[in-house]
């Protein structure tokens, strides 16, 4: 039980947060993050730090969802969150300890996880042995070094990702790289000048509603028309080898 007790507080340390206070509400934010992440994943998911469930929770339909985090505080709230859904289950993963499913899953998916670990590409690896041959590892990392502030070192940070240095994590673990890009163009602008010229040490929840209801729903319309070249996120989709 030691390692238990030992990742108590993860969750409030790696984002800032507390537990019992939650979030501020972005129901359009996790819509986005939602819309982009859910074509790449099939019919049974693994969610790694999956918080309190507010990302999770918008997934339906599935015939399995395993929710995890290192936090066995939040592996509590997440058991109770999703009581009544008979086809998740919430259980505790700390990335480097043991962890295994009794059948694994067809696809992967850690938000805001990776940047936390120094080995990422060892991260990865382990992974990828719970996922079927040909499944996927969704990734959802901050990105661009020039982004990183002093929330990213509170928080525990080790880096900020572009399309080019997560795709090496991903090779070094042995993975094939489907799709690895930037998103969330005006967020990163609001970011940088926020934290960067700012100098903000954490989000402040007046700006994250007013970014939720105004600035998200441009965008979507932004990224649906071109490709941007820069972002607040990179998203990557690794393959394990079929």
């Amino acid at each position: 039980m030691g390692w238990m007790q030992e990742h108590s507080g993860a969750f409030s340390n790696a984002t800032g947060r507390d537990l019992e206070q939650g979030g501020a509400d972005q129901p359009r934010y996790r819509r986005y993050q939602l819309d982009l992440i859910s074509p790449y994943c099939g019919r049974s998911v693994l969610e790694v730090g999956a918080g309190l469930g507010e990302f999770a929770a918008g997934f339906t339909g599935l015939d399995r969802l395993v929710v995890t985090d290192a936090d066995p505080d939040a592996v509590k709230l997440l058991a109770a969150r999703f009581s009544d859904r008979p086809e998740v289950e919430a259980r505790q993963l700390a990335l480097g300890s043991e962890f295994s499913l009794d059948k694994p899953v067809d696809s992967v998916i850690a938000i805001n996880v990776l940047e936390h670990i120094e080995d990422d590409a060892g991260a990865l690896r382990s992974l990828a042995e719970l996922v079927v041959p040909g499944g996927s590892i969704v990734l959802w990392v901050p990105g661009y070094q020039q982004l990183y502030g002093e929330f990213d070192r509170r928080v525990g940070h080790v880096r900020r990702y572009t399309p080019a240095t997560v795709s090496d994590a991903v090779l070094r673990a042995g993975l094939q790289v489907e799709v690895a890009k930037p998103v969330n163009l005006l967020g990163g602008i609001a970011w940088w000048a926020a934290v960067r010229r700012g100098g903000s040490t954490a989000p402040n929840p007046k700006l994250v509603a007013i970014y939720d209801r105004f600035v998200v729903p441009v965008t979507r319309a932004v990224e649906r028309r071109i490709r941007v070249p820069f972002g607040q996120t990179v998203l990557c989709v690794a393959r394990v080898p079929a």
